[in-house]
């Protein structure tokens, strides 16, 4: 693993998850509210706003929260947010890509150009590092959904690309368009997912020592404090050695 399965791998271990669980509603249910407004209010109408609701589930948000940032939308909450990637190098010269949803962009450049200069990284121009990403829809099942051969075989079928299996749960990937109809098809066949939604996979990675990834996950755990910051992805690879330290 690497990148984004990495990083979520080390907060599940340390258990960052619960510290931040408020943070992590607030961005969730920001995420909902704008995939509303872009479309229809009803999930079941809006593809994007399916996967909002979904992850937000996943991560044990409240119905009445979802709900919530369903209404805002309709009142006109989520006109002023703009999506934008920042793209940059962090320590040990590790890709890092930044999702950021605003309603105040030179508030956010600030913010993250800053943050990279403090922490050992330069943010760049954007393309200067997502090329070495590709853009994919990931679908995330626990191993009680079946062996490895029933995981891949459904996949296939849905029109998945690859999966990988862990100690941990089965990994499903697929072409970022296809993402809604892969997860609709693997739903009907294996149940519910754990999470379905769009990533950045890292096509090639940067190893780092324990110092280097200390470093890294300094820098990540600050842009992931803003509120402006959805999501943080990097194409950093650590040894089972040095995984072992940093979750001892």
């Amino acid at each position: 693993m690497a990148g984004h399965s990495k990083w979520a791998n080390i907060q599940h271990r340390k258990g960052r998850q619960d510290a931040a669980r408020s943070k992590l509603f607030s961005k969730l249910a920001k995420e909902i509210t704008v995939a509303a407004k872009m479309g229809d209010p009803d999930p079941d109408k809006n593809p994007r706003l399916r996967l909002a609701v979904k992850e937000a589930k996943s991560q044990s948000v409240p119905k009445d929260v979802i709900e919530r940032a369903i209404k805002k939308s309709m009142g006109g909450e989520g006109d002023d947010y703009e999506e934008i990637r920042y793209e940059g190098y962090g320590p040990g010269g590790v890709a890092v890509i930044v999702e950021a949803m605003t309603d105040n962009r030179n508030r956010t450049a600030s913010t993250v150009r800053s943050t990279f200069g403090k922490h050992g990284g330069n943010l760049g121009e954007t393309g200067s590092v997502s090329f070495m990403f590709e853009r994919k829809g990931e679908i995330v099942y626990a191993l009680a959904a079946g062996d490895e051969d029933t995981i891949m075989m459904a996949a296939l079928e849905a029109g998945a690309e690859d999966v990988e299996h862990s100690e941990e749960n089965h990994v499903i990937y697929c072409a970022d368009t296809d993402l809604n109809d892969v997860s609709n098809a693997l739903e009907a066949d294996l149940g519910e997912s754990e999470t379905a939604k769009l990533i950045w996979k890292p096509t090639t990675t940067t190893e780092l020592d324990l110092e280097g990834v200390q470093k890294l996950m300094r820098l990540i755990d600050v842009l992931e404090d803003d509120d402006d910051i959805q999501r943080v992805t990097a194409n950093f690879e650590v040894s089972d050695e040095v995984m072992a330290q940093l979750t001892a």
